[in-house]
């Protein structure tokens, strides 16, 4: 099973739907712990996205992954601007020439983006971060590969992961970001960067169908 360069610019295209219905509940995760804007700074970024993709639809995946950082890094404030666009921004530099995506590549994809994020962020497992849900995903993909499952398998694998993760980040003390600074206040809420990592993987899952 393979995901398609049209695939990938439909994960694009679901993901600016995704944020711009779901701004006032990543916003209001965002309000309990952070500066109450993630909601709007992944709408905004991914809007931007939005309008340059008639720009990608002739490059190569690897090329619409990193012009897709490029543009959340210029139009996405606080911590997630830089640490999603160089998720996608490493992702696509691994990815350079590709034009689809198998069990392999997509492995290639999640690793790079997550190496992103930690190179940009210094992350631990326990920081109460996106980190917290992308390690458990990128961990479960993984070992649906190496067992032989096919793409669509292994993401639902990554998917289930993420979701138990994004869980685990409620009782957790934020030691990392402007949650930090509320110690154990921090305690009993969501994490909103791994909310939308969430939704990120989910709207992947889905794009790929099967």
């Amino acid at each position: 099973m393979q995901m398609t360069k049209e695939q990938v610019l439909d994960w694009l295209k679901a993901l600016a739907a995704e944020y711009k219905a779901q701004k006032e509940y990543l916003t209001g995760l965002d309000a309990a712990i952070g500066d109450a804007d993630h909601g709007i700074n992944m709408d905004r970024g991914f809007g931007k996205v939005l309008e340059k993709l008639p720009s990608m639809e002739a490059k190569d995946i690897g090329a619409i992954l990193k012009d897709t950082g490029m543009t959340l890094l210029s139009s996405v404030g606080g911590a997630s601007g830089p640490l999603y666009g160089t998720f996608f921004m490493k992702a696509g530099m691994a990815l350079a020439g590709a034009e689809t995506l198998d069990e392999a590549a997509m492995q290639k994809l999640l690793e790079s983006g997550v190496e992103g994020i930690v190179s940009r962020g210094r992350p631990v497992e326990g920081d109460k971060t996106m980190y917290d849900i992308w390690k458990p995903a990128l961990d479960a993909y993984t070992q649906a590969v190496q067992a032989g499952a096919a793409l669509d398998a292994a993401l639902d694998a990554a998917v289930t992961a993420a979701e138990k993760g994004l869980e685990a980040t409620v009782p957790m003390q934020a030691r990392k970001g402007r949650a930090s600074y509320l110690g154990e206040r921090s305690i009993g809420h969501k994490d909103p960067g791994g909310a939308s990592s969430c939704m990120m993987l989910g709207a992947l899952r889905q794009s790929i169908g099967g």
